[in-house]
């Protein structure tokens, strides 16, 4: 897969490995867009909003470490290395402050961001956002089990992934909950990528649990978020209960909630027109006079 313009890749050569960045437009306020797990990469994730932001803002779109063409890379990419990353492209283009854009596993960094380094984070946008819900007994011990397996966590979804149309049922099953305009073209981009790069889940998910618990469980940190926050969840989303994005959201100090309805866990490829809109308004808009998150709960 391949960039046009008005999109541009940089290379940061850290210690561990290449940490690719997407870039657009240089004047405004900086966005950095953060991808999810998994198969995702900055490109997948942000096609249509990284170039409707790049107009009237500097938007920063980073390769996770071990997804996209941010490899190889020496180590385990775990929460605390995304953490740095995300640090490193700040500091790398000069960004003291930015908004945060995240997608699941990227809006978990967005949030612990928000959290630890608050003088870092203007606004936060957090999509489906991981790490905030403990799973049912059984279910957990299962992703547990999964995620120290290679054979469950690499060999057998890069096997599935060779399969379009396995491709296509994945992500209908797991990823949409309704039409999506560009469908076929978001199937081969995962094919493409599976077969560049193989499939399955990333270091952050499979680090994320633990034998009892979460690994990484944010829910206690969301209380310090300063930075004004807009959580958009897909109603129909089989990934991150709505109930979670709901509970984090009221845990965040004046935070708002969009309920996207018809929706899955990647509002931001099936609906790009929605939220691309609703990301860009949240950006531009002065400071929300939401009081308690319950109050800031809107469908749309």
């Amino acid at each position: 897969m391949t960039t046009t313009d008005p999109l541009q890749r940089t290379t940061l050569e850290l210690p561990e490995g290449p940490l690719s960045v997407l870039t657009a437009g240089d004047r405004g306020t900086p966005v950095v867009l953060l991808s999810g797990g998994g198969l995702d990469n900055a490109l997948l994730s942000w096609r249509h909003l990284m170039p409707d932001l790049a107009t009237d803002h500097r938007v920063v779109a980073p390769d996770w470490p071990k997804q996209g063409r941010s490899r190889p890379w020496n180590g385990v990419a775990d929460h605390a290395c995304l953490v740095e990353a995300l640090q490193a492209v700040m500091d790398h283009f000069d960004i003291e402050r930015a908004h945060l854009v995240g997608l699941s596993q990227g809006g978990a960094v967005a949030l612990a961001q928000a959290a630890a380094r608050p003088e870092r984070v203007e606004r936060v946008v957090a999509l489906a956002p991981g790490a905030i819900t403990a799973y049912p007994p059984g279910v957990h011990q299962l992703l547990w089990v999964s995620a120290r397996s290679r054979l469950l966590n690499t060999t057998l979804p890069t096997l599935l992934a060779r399969d379009r149309s396995r491709v296509a049922a994945m992500a209908r099953r797991g990823l949409f909950a309704g039409p999506v305009a560009d469908f076929d073209e978001v199937v081969e981009e995962i094919f493409e990528e599976a077969a560049q790069n193989g499939a399955g889940s990333s270091d952050w998910q499979n680090t994320s649990v633990n034998a009892w618990g979460l690994q990484v469980d944010l829910r206690p940190q969301l209380e310090h978020i300063k930075a004004p926050t807009l959580f958009l969840q897909g109603e129909h989303d089989v990934a991150v209960p709505p109930r979670a994005t709901i509970a984090a959201m009221r845990r965040v100090p004046g935070a708002r909630l969009r309920m996207l309805r018809g929706n899955g866990h990647w509002p931001n490829r099936q609906s790009p027109g929605l939220v691309n809109r609703l990301v860009r308004e949240f950006l531009t808009e002065g400071v929300p006079e939401a009081g308690p998150g319950s109050r800031g709960e809107s469908p749309v």
